[in-house]
């Protein structure tokens, strides 16, 4: 069992896996032990140190949308809601469709624009949300720390009107650094994008455009 153990350990290791899972395991009556089943997830950031790997990944076999979203180094999961989400931070999102949860909703996907957010990114994030038709609204809950929440109200308008407007209602709460600006972008680009500046506003906001529906 130890050598199955230090196995499993340089695997896991080696090959930079988010994921090690060998489930079941089993021991022969020669005192064998057998892993009778694996489950791997490889760290796709890392796979830069194992072309080898690389060369193994079929992109047919993975859901588009989500492998549209990796070439915009956006993180995306669909989902089974109506209210689709844009933030920043792993945290957020979590967090960002809980409070959807209490306004009513149901978060429709996860997307992580991470921290280099820009008109491109966002422009690309408006674009992969709307594939679903069950998306009723939009919420963009971004927090400046590394990104400016300036730079993301600019990309957000740049977006808007490269595509030529947005068909859902679209509710954006930028806190941090530039908020204010931030803020003066949306309220002043003419677009009907509804700006919010606490977690309750905006998801008070997203709830009464849902009951209007």
């Amino acid at each position: 069992m130890q050598k199955f153990l230090n196995g499993i350990y340089e695997t896991f290791t080696g090959c930079d896996a988010q994921l090690l899972e060998i489930n079941p395991v089993l021991k022969t009556s020669d005192e064998r032990i057998l892993a009778v089943d694996c489950k791997l997830i490889l760290d796709d950031n890392a796979l830069f140190r194992h072309p080898d790997l690389a060369e193994m990944r079929d992109l047919n076999e993975e859901d588009p949308v989500e492998v549209e979203a990796g070439r915009y180094s956006l993180n995306y999961v669909k989902l089974d809601g109506n209210v689709g989400c844009m933030v920043n931070g792993a945290g957020l999102a979590m967090a960002t469709m809980d409070i959807i949860k209490l306004s009513g909703g149901s978060p429709a996907n996860f997307l992580d624009v991470g921290g280099g957010a820009n008109a491109s990114t966002v422009e690309a994030g408006f674009r992969i949300i709307l594939k679903d038709p069950s998306v009723k609204a939009i919420l963009i809950n971004i927090f400046g720390g590394i990104v400016r929440c300036d730079r993301v109200a600019g990309g957000v308008v740049e977006a808007y009107r490269s595509m030529g407007g947005i068909k859902v209602p679209v509710v954006a709460r930028l806190q941090g650094t530039n908020a204010l600006e931030a803020k003066e972008i949306i309220d002043n680009s003419g677009l009907s994008v509804i700006s919010a500046i606490s977690f309750g506003e905006a998801a008070e906001k997203i709830g009464k455009i849902l009951t209007s529906k």
